[in-house]
């Protein structure tokens, strides 16, 4: 099963991602803090990552690079309120850039999306 790690300060917003990715088929994990996700990390599997950038202590962005040095081959979707961090090369690490909506479809889409470039990549 395809497992997910979705990294967002706000409690209610995990609780969100995780029921509509769980509805998707996904197997889905959450964590309040880069802390906490970087712990996860460390001791599980995930497929592909869901990154909030602004969380209390680490951010989201210090959290990307130290993901992007020891598994570069994990897909992280940056999934931000701001659409200013775009512009900041450090995002530019992440494999999508999608601004939080009620509408989940964007995220939904570039979670299938990656999903399959990655299995696609190791299959050659």
């Amino acid at each position: 099963m395809t497992r997910l790690l979705v990294v967002d300060d706000e409690r209610d917003i995990r609780h969100l991602y995780a029921a509509e990715l769980e509805d998707e088929g996904y197997q889905v994990e959450t964590a309040g803090t880069g802390a906490e996700a970087a712990e996860l990390l460390q001791n599980q599997d995930f497929d592909l990552i869901i990154l909030d950038i602004q969380m209390k202590g680490e951010s989201g962005l210090q959290l990307l690079q130290k993901i992007v040095q020891k598994k570069s081959d994990l897909p992280v979707i940056l999934c931000t309120a701001f659409s200013c961090y775009k512009e900041d090369f450090s995002s530019w690490l992440a494999d999508a850039y999608v601004v939080k909506s009620s509408d989940l479809t964007e995220l939904k889409d570039e979670v299938a999306k990656l999903l399959a470039k990655k299995q696609q990549q190791q299959q050659q």
